[in-house]
């Protein structure tokens, strides 16, 4: 069984770059599930300054809509990030349950891999208002129910802080 490693916090809080440092700790043969799709010249700038943090000859998978079926033999599997993989998944027009059931098969499949590691970064959005836009809450409704999905799973949880990532579950990598 692999052992799960989650890493929340809020936009540009150091979650991303605190995962890659994890990673880099526990192995060199690392995968990074990549699951953005650059829309505009902004996320396209993200995603290069992202590709730049992690070290050249680790292996990138993108899979925008659907990750389950490209988790690889690794010791470490990255997921960056599980936010974006849902909002992709919600505008593609799928109900919430569906999406729920797709993060608890993901939860299935990486609890039958044979040992390694699986680190899956998301955004934290329970200190974040209530949004006024539908659209925005069903979202922040299903992102706050699979985070909690995957932190009941998960060995650790981090929460990142202003660049500092605090230990909310788990032992000591």
């Amino acid at each position: 069984m692999s052992k799960i490693i989650l890493v929340l916090g809020g936009i540009r809080s150091g979650k991303s770059q605190f995962a890659c440092q994890l990673a880099d700790r526990l192995s060199q043969k690392v995968a990074v599930i990549v699951t953005c799709i650059p829309q505009d010249e902004e996320m396209k700038a993200r995603i290069k300054e992202h590709r730049l943090k992690r070290p050249a000859h680790w292996q990138t998978i993108e899979a925008p809509k659907e990750i389950r079926p490209h988790l690889p033999e690794k010791e470490v599997i990255l997921i960056d990030c599980l936010n974006i993989f849902i909002s992709n998944l919600l505008l593609d027009g799928l109900t919430s349950a569906t999406i729920l059931e797709k993060i608890s098969s993901l939860t299935e499949e990486i609890n039958k891999k044979k040992g390694g590691w699986v680190i899956i970064v998301s955004n934290e959005v329970g200190s974040c208002l209530v949004p006024t836009n539908k659209l925005a809450r069903v979202f922040t409704d299903l992102l706050g129910k699979a985070n909690q999905i995957m932190a009941n799973c998960a060995n650790e949880v981090y929460l990142l802080v202003a660049g500092i990532p605090v230990k909310i579950k788990g032992n000591n990598v």
